[in-house]
């Protein structure tokens, strides 16, 4: 079973065009990026539709079992058992009604982006990466894999070649900027053709890293 998600929605000025569908990191919500839609500075005639949906409140194991938003457990440091399986295929299948409801909306699959931070970043790329239409593109910000190991087995053909921003702050703590290179390393190694742009900052987002969002965005949905 697939969970609705709500969902925060900052609508275009003009008609809908395109949509950006933008997961939050752990513990925030869909507010969190809602502030930076203006200082992308998107041309009106792009027409993009911008959705944050909120996560699901579940205990998180690595936070003593603290309930939290998170799309999926947490459950220990050891990287390959800490994310839950379960969780993470339940968020893919909520995630992929949003983009049914953008279809239905009158968007095409290939007019909308996936897009998130940290734990968000990774359901992003998990489920577009996977997804079977073809999509526009992926933002993934300051995160990492998730069941890398599965992904050439289960990468939808369609997508082997979507475009991907990565970007990563190069004294990240949380996310650290080993972690995030060596998953862009795995995905090249798999054959797709990742940009990685590093700043100077820590497990947050800078002004030249918006731009630089802003220029993607604009490629993919022109």
């Amino acid at each position: 079973m697939s969970e609705t998600l709500d969902c925060v929605v900052v609508e275009p000025q003009g008609p809908h065009r395109s949509s950006v569908i933008w997961m939050h990191g752990l513990g925030a919500d869909g507010h969190d990026f809602e502030p930076i839609v203006p200082h992308l500075h998107l041309p009106r005639e792009l027409g993009v539709r911008f959705v944050f949906p909120n996560a699901p409140r579940i205990p998180v194991s690595i936070n003593g079992g603290m309930v939290m938003p998170a799309w999926y457990d947490i459950r220990d440091l050891d990287p390959n058992t800490r994310h839950d399986p379960a969780g993470i295929a339940r968020t893919q299948r909520s995630i992929e009604r949003l983009i049914e409801d953008e279809k239905r909306r009158g968007i095409a699959a290939e007019r909308i982006v996936l897009a998130g931070f940290s734990q968000g970043g990774a359901m992003a790329l998990h489920v577009a990466l996977r997804h079977p239409e073809r999509l526009a593109g992926i933002v993934a910000l300051s995160c990492y894999l998730v069941h890398g190991d599965a992904l050439e087995r289960e990468a939808s053909a369609v997508n082997r070649d979507i475009p991907i921003l990565w970007v990563h702050g190069s004294h990240d703590p949380m996310v650290t900027y080993d972690r995030g290179e060596s998953s862009v390393r795995k995905l090249e190694a798999c054959g797709w053709k990742v940009d990685f742009k590093t700043y100077p900052m820590m497990h947050e987002v800078c002004m030249e890293e918006l731009e630089d969002v802003s220029a993607f965005l604009r490629s993919r949905l022109a």
